[in-house]
């Protein structure tokens, strides 16, 4: 603990972690926009070609999606980490913490944008070229419909594609996963980060 001070505790500490929460939410939903942005427009293109994958593809806009809540939960709580300043004006709400939680926000909210991008990407060529798999190279409008339901001579066929498409979609989540678990390892630091605390207690 230390005397409150202008060098210590000065009364624009506090703008270093609304900027670290301002940062963290913003890059966040930055990422999550941008990676549902990719990976819807590969399902769009997908579900022309083979409509029955559109619901089995979502997965990278959901992965997507979920970016937005690890800025959200790292925003709330470095935002209720900021203390007011107290009657007389002094702030006990130190430098050491302002830069804390600016890093954390910026750790989070960052590693939230790297995830949404490489779960934009990966989610756009990957849904595309299972669809591309699954089909056979066929387009479901040119035909008048769905093929897959048919049990003749293109049956084999279709099997084989089917068995093939579905050890790429295998492939396609794990490659998602690890892209997610780089948004995942931004949080916890984050939350590590935002634990570290020094207070000037004459303030108080």
């Amino acid at each position: 603990m230390a005397i409150a001070g202008y060098d210590t505790c000065p009364d624009w500490a506090p703008a270093f972690g609304y900027i670290g929460a301002a940062s963290c939410m913003i890059l966040a939903n930055f990422g999550s926009a941008w990676g549902t942005w990719r990976a819807g427009l590969g399902v769009c293109k997908m579900g022309i070609d083979y409509p029955k994958g559109v619901i089995k593809n979502i997965v990278p806009i959901v992965m997507a999606g979920v970016l937005g809540i690890y800025g959200l939960i790292v925003a709330v709580i470095l935002t209720q980490s900021i203390r007011p300043p107290a009657n007389g004006g002094v702030t006990s709400y130190s430098m050491f913490n302002g830069y804390a939680h600016m890093a954390a926000g910026l750790c989070c909210g960052i590693s939230c944008l790297a995830a949404g991008g490489t779960i934009g990407v990966i989610g756009d060529a990957g849904v595309q070229a299972f669809g591309l798999k699954a089909s056979g190279g066929k387009r479901a409008w040119a035909e008048g419909g769905d093929s897959g339901d048919d049990m003749g001579v293109g049956g084999n066929s279709e099997a084989a594609n089917a068995d093939a498409a579905n050890k790429l979609y295998v492939g396609l989540l794990i490659m998602l996963i690890f892209s997610e678990a780089l948004a995942l390892y931004g949080l916890i630091v984050a939350l590590i980060l935002s634990q570290h605390s020094y207070v000037c207690e004459g303030a108080e």
